[in-house]
């Protein structure tokens, strides 16, 4: 399977963009943040204080203009995503938003439901 372009991608509807986070960071085993001198880049939505994350260094790139130019693409092992970011997200009281892109605000999820969607991907990727 081959991964889409980015102008394909940024046709995707939130549900098309969470699948296909999902599916590339299962696969490539990692996920993309973007990162400042302060940490990691949080965006704010009328209910969480969010982290967002991609599958791809591109997207993550292609989402760091304007007030974010100066931002850094940063990529999370998927065990460390696991053992670390989840709780830590949790802890702190932050969502993930995925795969926010240009068209699309991207699908606000709670850190144990994607940790869990992540987890499934994953062994099922092992099984085939």
């Amino acid at each position: 399977m081959t991964t889409p372009d980015i102008d394909t991608i940024q046709k995707y509807n939130s549900e098309q963009l969470y699948s296909h986070f999902v599916s590339e960071a299962a696969t490539q085993k990692q996920i993309w943040i973007l990162t400042d001198e302060y940490g990691s880049v949080m965006l704010n939505t009328d209910d969480e204080d969010c982290v967002p994350v991609w599958p791809s260094k591109e997207l993550a790139e292609a989402w760091a203009t304007g007030e974010w130019s100066d931002c850094k693409a940063e990529a999370i092992p998927l065990d460390k995503w696991h053992s670390r970011w989840t709780a830590g997200m949790e802890e702190d009281g932050f969502a993930a938003v995925v795969c926010p892109i240009e068209s699309q605000d991207g699908l606000v999820v709670y850190p144990e439901e994607l940790d869990k969607a992540l987890k499934k991907k994953s062994q099922k990727l092992a099984n085939q």
